[in-house]
């Protein structure tokens, strides 16, 4: 295994391992360990206590952060007629049926597709490639939609996409280290309420079983879920 460098040590030495925080500390924690040269994205991961072999367990969804991810995303939209100018209008970087040829051809300069429902039959060709990067317009994120505006407008504002694995971890970023602590906490709190709302009638047991906060490179910190409402 390659060793750690110092700053990294450093950083370790200020968590108490075995201790899990309050969300507060443990986003300050994260900021304060946060060992790159760069603004650095806060990441957040939720181990829940699901079975996502059972259908009516697996979670998946879209929010809207109150203070943004700090990335601008950049959003391509497949639409007909009226709404490729309400694409245009509401800040689509791209538009248009041209692009299924140029991802066809290995073009992925975009971070998130929006798509009406009668463009679906012709985007659903390219699920071979959009599938493995998660990059396949759905309608419980949100993505697929014949509302263009209010889609590309939520993801530029700040809307983020969720989904838990097949260990039932969710991961998701809430900013960036340069957020200030409270921007970092409301985008948390957001995230796990939103998580809360979506916990499914048959599980059962501990719902959050483990979340931890880190940054780009840095160290896990363990946040304290007991104060987690249910």
């Amino acid at each position: 295994m390659a060793k750690k460098g110092k700053k990294y040590q450093e950083a370790v030495a200020k968590i108490d391992r075995t201790a899990t925080y309050a969300v507060e500390e443990a986003i300050k924690l994260a900021k304060e360990t946060s060992t790159v040269n760069f603004d650095a994205s806060v990441e957040v991961a939720f181990r829940l206590g699901i079975d996502t072999r059972k259908n009516d367990q697996q979670i998946r969804g879209a929010v809207v952060l109150p203070h943004g991810t700090g990335k601008t995303q950049r959003v391509l939209v497949f639409a007909k007629g009226d709404k490729i100018k309400e694409a245009e209008e509401a800040g689509a970087d791209y538009v248009g049926e041209e692009y299924i040829n140029k991802i066809n051809q290995g073009w992925f300069d975009f971070d998130v597709i929006v798509a009406t429902p009668d463009m679906m039959g012709e985007v659903g060709k390219l699920g071979r490639v959009l599938g493995p990067k998660g990059l396949m317009p759905n309608p419980k994120t949100g993505t697929v939609t014949m509302d263009i505006k209010k889609a590309v407008e939520e993801i530029k504002a700040g809307k983020v996409e969720y989904r838990a694995e097949k260990s039932g971890i969710v991961h998701a970023s809430i900013g960036k280290v340069s957020f200030d602590e409270q921007q970092l906490v409301d985008n948390f709190k957001t995230i796990q309420d939103t998580l809360t709302k979506a916990k499914p009638a048959s599980s059962k047991g501990t719902y959050f079983k483990s979340v931890a906060v880190t940054t780009t490179m840095g160290p896990g910190i363990k946040v304290d879920t007991s104060s987690f409402k249910l």
